[in-house]
This record gives structure tokens, sequence and C-alpha cells, in this order.
């Protein structure tokens, strides 16, 4: 305001002093000096973008990411650009956090200004706005509060948790004792028994390995993950009309309606069954409380939209991410023996024979260790889920705009040179102080953090634990006879998670 009265004074006092021409001419330029000093001031007022690489008409800095693997190329570009800089994916910019203490900075402790999610047109077509990965505003509060609620009401974080997990190690067990020793691929088993606790806990009951249906929602599950980080799909989300040309947009599409049909009898006889004064699992809850509205008369965000996308981000959510954290841990066993045959060793002198139990962890401090340390180098969400800024943000010194793209690179955080020892190796040590106890690290973020941070921290916790140290404890892991650990790759199949090359192991009966 204060600008535009003194270009109206200037103005004034132009014309009221010059007649000719050229006068004339030198007082419009004096204007727009006073004009462009305006629009710095006020430029610097707002604060100065995030620097970052020049980039190209439509094509953005394409030409200097790896779509297959961008957190490395963004972990590069860090080293040039520091810890908060923008980049084009395309047409889209992005603001790139990397680094512990950045990353916590906005996560943590300005966790609204970073809270919202940013929906690519991919995750549009997959939950509507719907559930809880990719919606925002008051739908998403909902949904996120209702399942909190629920996943605690049955048995998130207590024993009840605890005797579903234990009694899923008994199948699991049994599966691998099937391969008497002779090497298999681990995927299978391992995905279908974290699968079988968040269906305890969504549907009120567990699966037979063997059936079908289960079998092929655990199968869609691992693919929409699997296909939702690939490199043509993040082109669709850069160039969405090149959708019709994109075989894995159209898979990533039908997976979506092939896991609605699927869950849709599931549904179909909860509902059937529903018993308003005795809630078997989260669908029960969820129809309760949408009848409740109904009954009312009130709107509610308690429609079959959100149940289905709400019960399908869980299932795959809870399915993947622990399933691949276990794959990674017993890979590392067998990739590391010393440390395998150190863990067994605590684990018998400890325990001995009998069931982990949760009470155990603390006295198990290298298995611990072990764990944490897995859960950092597989670094399985990389690059996280992307946010988006809920208003105008000044963050370390720059400007950054409400609705932003906002990328947090895990990977920076779980690999931040300045906070690790041996950021690239695996070294339990990292979580173990001078007298070999556990200690715990801030810069550990495998869940992420802030509103958005993973809602199912709590059960997958217990459930990598348990998991872990009964497999570890029955089971002797190796590779298959003429491959040696060497040759177990580290570098991962990326998609919206991090998982394991495919690969054998023997799971070795202990005496």
């Amino acid at each position: 305001m204060f600008c535009e009265v003194q270009i109206e004074m200037a103005v004034m006092e132009a014309l009221l002093k010059f007649s000719s021409t050229g006068t004339l001419l030198g007082a419009l330029l004096l204007l727009l000096v006073i004009y462009l000093l305006c629009s710095d001031s006020k430029y610097q007022k707002e604060g100065k973008e995030p620097p970052g690489p020049k980039p190209l008409p439509l094509l953005g800095n394409l030409l200097m990411l790896d779509l297959k693997r961008p957190f490395d190329s963004l972990c590069e570009l860090s080293k040039t650009y520091g810890n908060v800089f923008q980049v084009f994916f395309g047409p889209n910019k992005v603001v790139v956090l990397a680094g512990y203490k950045t990353v916590k900075e906005a996560l943590v402790n300005r966790a609204e200004e970073f809270g919202d999610r940013d929906i690519a047109p991919a995750f549009k077509l997959l939950s509507g706005g719907h559930g809880i990965l990719f919606a925002n505003g008051e739908s998403w509060k909902e949904m996120r509060r209702f399942a909190l609620t629920n996943l605690r009401d049955f048995g998130m974080g207590t024993r009840g948790s605890e005797e579903k997990i234990i009694e899923e190690i008994q199948y699991l067990k049994e599966e691998f004792l099937k391969f008497d020793g002779e090497a298999f691929d681990t995927t299978q088993p391992v995905n279908h028994a974290a699968s079988n606790i968040i269906s305890s806990i969504v549907y009120g009951n567990r699966f037979e390995y063997t059936d079908p249906r289960f079998k092929e929602m655990v199968k869609i599950a691992n693919k929409t993950v699997q296909i939702g980080g690939s490199a043509s799909i993040r082109l669709y989300n850069m160039f969405p009309w090149l959708g019709p040309f994109l075989k894995n947009k159209r898979i990533f599409l039908r997976n979506a309606l092939k896991a609605k049909e699927e869950i849709t009898p599931l549904i179909t006889k909860l509902q059937e069954t529903l018993n308003p004064l005795d809630s078997r699992g989260l669908i029960d809850s969820f129809l309760i409380r949408k009848q409740s509205y109904e009954k009312s008369g009130k709107d509610s965000h308690f429609h079959l939209e959100n149940l289905f996308t709400t019960v399908m981000n869980l299932f795959a959510a809870g399915t993947d991410t622990t399933g691949t954290t276990l794959r990674w841990g017993l890979m590392f066993m067998a990739k590391y023996p010393h440390i395998q045959d150190r863990v067994q060793e605590e684990i018998d002198r400890v325990i001995g024979g009998r069931q982990p139990m949760l009470d155990d962890r603390k006295n198990l401090p290298y298995t611990d260790a072990v764990i944490h340390e897995t859960q950092r180098l597989a670094d399985i969400a990389p690059m996280s889920l992307p946010h988006s800024t809920s208003c105008d943000v000044h963050f370390d010194g720059y400007f950054i705009k409400k609705g932003t793209t906002v990328v947090t690179v895990l990977t920076s955080v779980l690999k931040d040179e300045s906070v690790w020892e041996k950021p690239h190796s695996f070294y339990p040590e990292h979580f173990l102080d001078e007298k070999e106890q556990f200690v715990k690290r801030d810069a550990f973020m495998p869940f992420s953090a802030g509103r958005r941070g993973c809602l199912g921290e709590s059960l997958a916790r217990m459930e990598i634990f348990l998991f872990f140290a009964s497999l570890v404890q029955n089971f002797c892991f190796t590779p298959p006879p003429g491959v040696s650990g060497d040759d177990l790759e580290l570098k991962g199949i990326v998609g919206i998670t991090l998982n394991p090359y495919p690969h054998k192991l023997c799971a070795i009966k202990r005496s």
C-alpha cells in the first residue's frame, strides 16, 4: 500500500514538472524504477524461493533425474543446492527436504504447515480423495481418527495384538518347515503372515494361506505398491495425457478395481451378519457408525467409498511394509552370518527355547539393535509419500507457497553422514552404547513422522520384533548352495516401497 501511494505521488509530480516528451519519458523511467523497487521489497518480504537447477521448458529437470531411483538423484542434488531446494518433475515444481535436521523441522516442528498430502493423478484414480493415504481435509481427519481408534480397540499395541502375532508365527514356522531346508522365496509366506495380522483387525479373522481370495488380495496389494512407484507411473503423474500409452497405468487402475471386487463379498458378508452390540473388527465398527448416521439423517464421511478405500489402504500398508521389512531382515541374516550367530546366542541365553514375548525386547539389546539397523539400512520408504504445504510457509530462509508439493527424502535421514557412523553399512552398533545396551536415535525415521506418520507404527514394531526374533530363534538362514552372501543384492527394487531383489534363502531348522 505504501508503495502504491509513492507511485501515485511520483506520477503527479512528474506530470506537474515535465511537459516535454523527453522529460515525460524520464519520469516514466523513474516510475518504473520505483515500481521495481517496490516489487523487490514485496518479494523480499515473502522471501526467496529455494535454489535448484534451471528447468527446461515442459521437461523441467527430468534429464538430470533417474526416475527409477529418484531419491538417489535428489540426494546428489542436495550436495550442490543444500537441504532445501526445488526441482521440476516435468512441469511440476517440487520442493525437496533432505537431511535429519531439515526433515524433522518440517514434519515434527512444523507439522501443520507441511501436513497436507499431495495427491498425484495416479493416486486420485486409486482413491478418489477418500480413505487415509491419499486424502485431505475433514474426510481424511475423520477416517484417520476412526482408523487409529479402532486399530487400538482391536489390539494395536496391546496384549491382544501380541496373541494374534504369536498365533500367526506358528503358521509361518510351519510354512518354512515344509521346505525342509531347501532354498525358497520368502515373499509369499512372509507377506501372508503379515497380512493376516491386519486382516484380523480389519475383518475380525485371519485367512488360510491357501484361500484363493486372500492370495489374490495380497498379490494385488503388493503389485499396486510396486507399480505405484515405477518410472512409468511417475511419468503419468507429470504428463497425465500419456495415460493411454502406459501399460502400468492400465494395470494400476485395473488392480484397484480388482481389489474392490475381492473386498466387496467380504464386506457384504459382514454387513449381513452385523451385530451392533458385538463389533468383530474395524469394518463392523464402520458399518455400525454408518447406520447410526443414516438413522439420525445426518450427513457424514461414513459412506461406502470411504470404507472401501480405507480398508484397501490399511490392507496394502499393513501387508507390504511389514512383510518387506521382515524379508530384508532375513536376507541380512543370510548375508551376515556372524551377526545372525550373535543374535541367536543372545536369544538362546536370555530366552532359551520358549516363545519370545514383547517384554523380552528390553533384555535383547543386540537383537533389537539388529532390527533397527535392518529398518535403517533397508530404507523401505526412501521418499515417503509426497506432502503439500497447507499455507504459505517461511522455512529455513525460503518462501514456499501454499499447495506446493514437498518431498521429504527419508533415505537422506536414515543415511545422514552427519548422524550415522557408517551410514551405508549394516552396523547394529549404531543402536548400542559403550555398555552394549540399546539406545534410541532421533534420526531413526523409517515410519516418517508428524501428522502423516504411519498410524500403524506401534503394530508394525510389535510384528517385526516378534516375527524376526521367533524366526531367527528357530531357523538359521543361509543363501542357497553355490550362492555366497556377497551375491545377495542390497540395492532393492523401487516401487512405493523398496523391496529386495528376487532371491531364495534356506531356512535350516535349529536343533
